[in-house]
């Protein structure tokens, strides 16, 4: 037998020859089926080894495909070059000494070598085709949808629904098993829709539209339109079953509560995943009356400037991007940046302006008000990492568990950055979670929820919660959140930097400068645009903690380190006493986890990682619709939620909280003086103040900690 790597040596030499001896067939003839033979195979990245490429040879083309990825041709370019022209990129295979296939790169992502692990796999993947409809709202709107109906299945399939804002043009059989491999997969008729004034929609678009009252049935929102579209879908789509699910991440996640709130009967199932549920209270906009500055101006021009998404940047100087720290800081109050944006006034930058406490105009737009039944099975999504909706997914379980008589109301929460459950990673940032969470919660749970209730399919077994813990890094499901197990335990900042569990017998005071002119920035700069292509908006929240360890405006305090595990599930409470010689003041929170110097993985050796923080606002001590100066040297009790955890700080790692009164230019800055309006705030209004945290029997700085077992 001639040896495998000389044969195929001299078949590529003979081919090479014919290609030189002919030019013309450089870029028309395919390699011989052997050598396209030696590609083929199973490629996996061995940092996430789920969800691989698989090549293989198909009527003499080389194929590509995987769980998301139908089946495309790729274009020859050299013998071991090939060209993915769907996607603009190209793959370069490398090869043993015989000749066969061992690992592939992309182009697209050249740092990443996905290594070949066996044959090829082959997937499932139904044949849909695209249709359009103008779709009629009863007031004689038109919406625009994109439906998709896989043309090999011939028995009656449910409805899958998707209400955005972000266009629905690129829906298509690639865009569905790209984005929900396991439910484009499972067989549905999928249909994705542009709301009112986006995209290919009539009408106008109302950020966060309000609840309309529906005792009027001449009333529009997003409840009705969704109610207008079933009614539609279902009367006119053909071969559907009567049932419909709806379900969306982010500001479609909202809209899939809408669609759960007086619903069309043949509304079956909803899955609002990272719902913005109230922008002031918790969401996009506002947190405990701190405005998000970055993400209230980047994303407001990006959906308002037009009918599509508007990209958003900084400028440049020096022939470098802007960091958004300058260009922020630069402006001072939001009004200035406003002026200074080259944009007309967009109607919710107006509505941060005019009314910047929360009044009837934001109350309006809290979803948690009417969420007073669970009137259709709902499995509410949400990240413990989420950057921008963290809040939403709590708030609406908490909500809804009120009024659950059925079991109908599910959650799932896991160590998740905003939508990141859609993807297979075992990573987020530099944290590694050891399995695919993501694809986990996506097969066992996602899909079998919308199998049970469209399908009346078996092996939906969530009983209420589930939620990815880390530390332990294990799946737990819980009969509800918080569980029973957990009971509240004080952790107290005592004098000298110090954390105690035992009650304070003395008391201390911890005193720092904070200065607007100099705010803490919340992330690693530069700081980019949110949604710009390099930016690392998405994962800052488990970025290390040390980048602002130098700087005197923070007050630290930390625990010894543990002895034995420390298992925190539920809401983390800070009830904080403070102090400030100014008139205004913001105390931002943190709890963190602080790795050990000789933790086994490099990278995570004395890293801090976040596990809870928040902001609150001082002016809304007395409440949110009701802003007052602080009197200057005056104790106050800040007591406020930093949302729920389902974490292990392990032995061996140690307990840190932090407090500091700026977090730039996530939210923007207090003056410390205080000011009707802070986005209208004047330079000589931001001045620095001493911010002073008391402890003692009487003022107990604590975080009231939601504890399993001994702490």
């Amino acid at each position: 037998m001639i040896d495998r790597r000389i044969a195929l040596l001299f078949a590529t030499l003979l081919y090479t020859a014919s290609l030189l001896s002919s030019p013309s067939r450089l870029a028309a003839q395919p390699s011989p089926p052997n050598l396209l033979e030696a590609l083929a195979g199973e490629y996996t990245n061995p940092a996430d080894p789920v969800g691989g490429y698989s090549f293989y040879v198909q009527s003499g083309r080389l194929i590509i495909e995987s769980s998301r990825l139908v089946p495309s041709e790729l274009a020859e370019i050299s013998p071991t070059v090939y060209n993915i022209t769907a996607f603009s990129t190209s793959a370069t295979f490398s090869l043993d000494a015989s000749g066969q296939g061992t690992g592939v790169s992309f182009s697209n992502d050249p740092s990443t070598f996905y290594v070949r692990t066996g044959p090829p796999l082959h997937h499932v993947f139904h044949d849909y085709v695209r249709t359009e409809a103008m779709i009629p709202m009863r007031d004689g709107i038109k919406l625009h949808a994109v439906v998709l109906t896989p043309s090999d299945i011939s028995y009656p399939l449910p409805i899958l629904i998707q209400r955005t804002p972000y266009g629905v043009d690129d829906t298509s059989r690639s865009w569905f098993f790209a984005n929900r491999p396991e439910l484009a997969r499972a067989g549905y008729i999928y249909v994705g829709e542009d709301i009112r004034g986006r995209f290919g929609s009539e009408g106008k678009f109302v950020m966060m539209r309000p609840l309309a009252d529906h005792s009027d049935p001449k009333n529009t929102d997003e409840s009705t339109d969704a109610y207008d579209t079933v009614a539609w879908l279902v009367d006119n789509v053909p071969h559907n079953n009567g049932r419909v699910g709806v379900l969306g991440t982010s500001y479609p996640g909202f809209l899939a509560t809408m669609a759960g709130i007086d619903p069309h009967p043949a509304v079956k199932a909803v899955s609002p995943q990272a719902p913005m549920i109230d922008v002031w209270l918790g969401d996009d906009f506002f947190h405990n009356g701190a405005f998000r500055q970055t993400y209230g101006y980047d994303y407001v021009l990006s959906m308002e400037s037009s009918k599509i998404v508007t990209k958003v940047n900084y400028g440049t100087a020096d022939g470098q991007p802007v960091d958004g720290y300058d260009f922020f800081l630069s402006r001072g109050s939001f009004l200035a940046e406003v002026k200074q944006s080259g944009s007309k006034m967009l109607p919710t930058w107006k509505l941060f302006l005019d009314h910047p406490t929360y009044d009837s105009y934001w109350r309006a737009r809290g979803v948690e008000y009417s969420l007073n039944s669970v009137a259709v099975p709902t499995l509410t999504v949400g990240g413990y990492y989420d950057q921008e909706d963290m809040w939403g997914p709590q708030a609406e379980y908490a909500k809804l568990q009120q009024h659950d008589n059925r079991g109908d109301n599910f959650l799932v929460l896991g160590p998740w950055r905003h939508g990141s459950w859609s993807s297979s990673s075992f990573h987020l940032g530099n944290l590694n979670y050891g399995e695919p969470i993501g694809k986990e919660f996506r097969e066992q749970i996602e899909e079998k929820f919308f199998a049970r209730y469209l399908k009346d399919e078996s092996g939906f077994t969530l009983n209420n919660t589930a939620s990815f813990q880390t530390g332990s890094n294990t799946w737990k499901y819980y009969a509800e959140f918080p569980p029973h197990e957990a009971h509240t335990a004080r952790l107290h900042l005592a004098g000298k930097g110090a954390l105690t569990w035992a009650d304070s017998t003395g008391d201390a005071a911890t005193s720092y400068v904070s200065d607007p002119a100099n705010p803490v920035p919340y992330r690693h700069r530069p700081i980019q645009p949110t949604y710009a292509d390099d930016s690392q908006w998405y994962t800052w929240l488990t970025e290390d903690q040390r980048f602002v360890a130098d700087r005197k405006d923070i007050a630290v305090w930390k625990l010894p380190v543990l002895d034995h595990n420390l298992t925190l599930t539920g809401e983390v409470l800070a009830d904080i006493f403070a102090s400030t010689t100014g008139s205004d003041a913001d105390l931002v929170v943190k709890l963190i986890d602080q790795y050990p110097a000789d933790d086994p993985d490099a990278k995570m050796r004395g890293y801090q990682l976040l596990t809870n923080a928040e902001i609150f606002r001082g002016r809304y001590l007395t409440g949110f619709d009701h802003p007052a100066a602080l009197p200057p040297n005056t104790i106050d009790e800040f007591k406020f939620s930093l949302h729920d955890v389902d974490h292990v700080f392990k032995a061996g790692h140690t307990v840190v909280v932090e407090i500091q009164s700026t977090w730039f230019p996530l939210y923007d800055r207090n003056p410390q003086t205080f000011v009707s309006n802070i986005m209208k705030a004047k330079p000589r209004d931001f001045q620095p103040a001493t911010i002073t945290i008391h402890s003692g029997p009487v003022q107990d700085s604590a975080l009231e900690l939601p504890v399993i077992g001994t702490p």
